[in-house]
């Protein structure tokens, strides 16, 4: 097979990670290049999205390739009763790459399984979302020189949020002063991040954010995700858990940076857009230069 997929970032070595976020930085700002001239990338999306959708689509052009969208599933043969599988072969014999984003765990590592040309996980489930955790690195690099020795704190739903997954399990590698997991107890990563955890780095799990503010380098906001949810009354007791608003930034440091993978629904107010405080909006931008990097290294250009 050539080219490589990129279904969880646990699959890469800190070696890779680097040389992704290297190949990065050689792209921002964006500019075009003719570096995939010829190439075609196809998206899957079988769940919404803006921002990775878009930056996909952005980054393969900014390139000189062509992208081929699949659409809204319920304007495919997927309505009329065909088969998820089916899709995906019918789909890779028309792109060099696949992105796909999927409801389902695994749906990722099922489709990079069964198709012969690379396969870039754009979020499945509740489990993982590399791409983004590789811009939620790049950015941290960006602000603050180094992803090494900060006190990061991961706040909201760490339990069904890919993002928060993904993003917990990228910053433990790159040897954190001290991670804070902050969330409701019924929010707090599952055992399997624990257990990652456990082998990597110090953290500690905290409820309250004001008992951590005033100690944290970066603060890491998600959503509480409605639609991941197994039970609609278990949303309700956690929907409106944290607020991060200027009364909670009186005892932050003043170069503490607030990310988010967006979108926010009222977890950040819009009064912290215009303070230094504020990275998400940059980090957004940041999805362009990553996910041309990301293209060139799944396919086989520009990486080691």
């Amino acid at each position: 097979m050539s080219g490589r997929d990129l279904v969880d970032l646990e699959d890469l070595d800190e070696g890779e990670i680097r040389e992704i976020l290297r190949m990065a930085s050689g792209h921002d700002p964006p500019r075009a290049t003719r570096t995939l001239d010829g190439k075609i990338l196809g998206l899957a999306f079988f769940e919404p999205s803006t921002r990775t959708k878009a930056s996909f689509t952005s980054a393969m052009l900014r390139l000189g390739g062509s992208v081929v969208d699949m659409g809204e599933p319920s304007t495919t043969s997927l309505a009329k009763g065909e088969g998820f599988s089916d899709t995906l072969r019918i789909l890779s014999g028309y792109c060099d790459a696949l992105v796909i984003r999927h409801k389902l765990d695994g749906a990722a590592r099922y489709a990079s399984e069964l198709l012969d040309i690379p396969v870039v996980n754009a979020g499945d489930g509740s489990r993982a979302h590399p791409t983004q955790a590789l811009l939620d690195l790049y950015t941290i690099g960006k602000i603050k020189g180094r992803l090494e020795g900060l006190s990061v704190g991961v706040l909201g739903d760490l339990k069904y949020g890919r993002a928060a997954n993904s993003f917990i399990l990228a910053i433990s590698r790159f040897s954190p002063k001290v991670l804070y997991l902050i969330s409701p107890p019924l929010l707090r990563p599952r055992r399997e991040v624990l257990e990652a955890l456990r082998r990597r780095t110090d953290f500690r799990i905290v409820e309250n954010p004001r008992d951590v503010i005033g100690e944290l380098d970066i603060l890491y906001v998600t959503r509480i995700q409605r639609e991941r949810f197994p039970d609609p009354e278990e949303y309700e007791r956690v929907k409106n858990s944290y607020v991060v608003d200027l009364e909670l930034l009186k005892e932050a440091r003043e170069d503490l940076r607030i990310l988010h993978p967006l979108p926010r629904v009222g977890e950040i107010r819009n009064e912290v857009d215009g303070t230094p405080f504020a990275a998400y909006f940059e980090q957004a931008r940041n999805g362009v230069p990553v996910r041309m990097a990301v293209l060139e290294w799944v396919l086989g250009h520009g990486g080691a």
